[in-house]
């Protein structure tokens, strides 16, 4: 990619950081989508899109920690499970027609996962569990995997499970789904670069720049509007339509 990056380009990363961070996510599928859909070189699409993701939830996750809303315990489990396949998926080698079949697809589960309702519990109390809380660590292992081969932290089919199962409240699954996204992206990330070399992630981020700082500025804002003003089903019903938009703009390309 060129230091040429088309402002259309850049916004779509801005408006898409701010929507993710909204509800709590990276972002990381619809970035990879946006670059394919540029024309970039696929094989740069999930370091670049890794990077970015890792840049918009650090702050999150951050945020989360001081609050002390992270449920450690749970939380720890899910994402050292995760990790390690995150890995072995940015190992993995993938030929370009599944890559964009496989993100396609990704995109469109995502958008329809984020259309699920969710069970609002009080502040602070988690419920009853349903009897599939249990499984949550074996359905981490493909979560992660597909994280690190398609460039996503996993976070967005984490969290839509976490809350299905009543696994706990609502700021502790966000604040959960965010741990996910930044280690399983850390780890895919170096998958990526073992598998193509530090010269990818050079020629990434030296050409993605903008777009690293777009997504730095829509992250901040995005989590700033998600606390002060817009609902959050409304975040969720935006969000949902531009990845669904953007998956079948992919597919639909291929």
């Amino acid at each position: 990619m060129s230091a040429g990056i088309p402002l259309g380009l850049i916004a779509a990363f801005f408006v898409t950081a701010l929507l993710y961070a909204s509800a709590g996510f990276g972002g990381g599928s619809t970035y990879a989508a946006l670059l394919a859909l540029s024309g970039l070189d696929f094989r740069l699409l999930p370091v670049l899109a890794l990077a970015c993701n890792i840049v918009v939830v650090a702050g999150a996750t951050l945020r989360f920690a001081r609050a002390k809303i992270t449920p450690w315990k749970g939380a720890l489990l899910l994402t050292v499970i995760a990790a390690p396949a995150a890995f072995l998926g940015g190992l993995t080698p993938i030929a370009q027609d599944s890559f964009m079949w496989l993100l396609g697809a990704s995109l469109l589960l995502t958008g329809a996962t984020m259309l699920l309702p969710i069970r609002e519990s009080e502040e602070g109390k988690e419920g009853r569990q349903s009897r599939f809380a249990k499984l949550m660590p074996v359905a981490a292992l493909p979560l992660g995997y597909l994280a690190g081969l398609v460039g996503i932290g996993g976070g967005i089919f984490l969290a839509p499970l976490l809350h299905l199962i009543r696994w706990n409240n609502a700021r502790a699954i966000a604040a959960t789904a965010s741990l996910f996204i930044l280690i399983n992206s850390a780890f895919g990330l170096a998958g990526q670069l073992l598998k193509s070399g530090p010269a990818v992630l050079t020629g990434a981020v030296y050409g993605g720049v903008a777009l690293l700082v777009a997504v730095a500025i829509g992250g901040q804002i995005g989590s700033l509007l998600a606390v002060k003003f817009l609902p959050q089903r409304l975040i969720r019903w935006l969000t949902a339509a531009l990845v669904i938009w953007v998956g079948a703009r992919l597919l639909l390309g291929i």
